[in-house]
């Protein structure tokens, strides 16, 4: 209710600051490279699909070996000690229904682990956090009926309210929305389904360090961090498996 009545309240301001970041933001291109390939020798141990916005797709790295989707199959492949094959389906601007969307007409390869990395802009849009988990599990069972995926792990919602891009109050309130839906999320977890936080050093006093020009996404040196995390917990949770 708070959160409600201060966005009533603050409505006219936050409007205005919204419409001046989408015209004044630097607009950074997407990774170039492959959306799909292998890394690492010998034995096929893991298919990877990552289904993501902006981010996913590397917005703040100039290729994708430098981005999340080149730098998670890497670690994977290091710590699993053999090939991980891995497949990305990500587009700047996409909220989990546009995802979703995309997803469906999509050509997908047989995988065993999904990640996610979506939620920015749905934070952006106010969606409901009831809305966005019905979406992510509808992205997850998509991937599970369609590329045979096994273990899914939902990336959180990034922390907004320490993005530099975004002015005071739209960063209080876009940081708190993220929240809500981290919370929402971390509730709604079943069976084969985990959610993995960002390191701490993307949401600490080293955050403006690791963020690219945009003041919105990682640079490379922030995306490393956050697939090593991720590549951390995958490992673990197929060790025990």
């Amino acid at each position: 209710m708070r959160l409600l009545a201060a966005k009533l309240a603050l409505a006219p301001l936050l409007v205005w600051q919204g419409a001046r970041v989408r015209r004044t933001a630097l607009r950074l291109p997407e990774a170039a490279g492959p959306r799909e390939g292998s890394v690492g020798e010998d034995d096929l141990q893991l298919r990877l699909l990552i289904v993501g916005d902006s981010s996913g797709a590397g917005v703040g790295a100039a290729h994708q070996d430098e981005a999340l989707a080149g730098r998670l199959a890497t670690a994977l492949a290091q710590r699993l000690g053999g090939r991980v094959e891995w497949q990305l389906l990500a587009t700047t601007g996409h909220t989990t229904r546009d995802a979703l969307d995309g997803m469906q007409h999509a050509g997908l390869r047989p995988a065993d682990v999904l990640v996610t990395a979506l939620g920015v802009n749905d934070a952006v849009g106010q969606v409901a956090p009831r809305r966005w988990l019905e979406q992510l599990s509808a992205i997850d069972a998509l991937a599970r009926e369609r590329a045979g995926v096994r273990f899914t792990l939902h990336s959180a919602v990034p922390p907004m309210h320490e993005f530099p891009l975004l002015p005071q109050p739209l960063r209080w309130l876009l940081g708190a929305q993220a929240r809500r839906l981290n919370v929402a999320l971390a509730a709604d977890l079943g069976p084969g389904r985990a959610m993995q936080a960002l390191p701490a050093e993307l949401q600490g006093e080293r955050a403006a360090e690791l963020m690219a020009p945009d003041g919105f996404h990682p640079n490379p040196a922030g995306y490393a961090l956050w697939a090593e995390t991720l590549a951390e917990r995958l490992a673990s949770e197929l060790r025990a498996c």
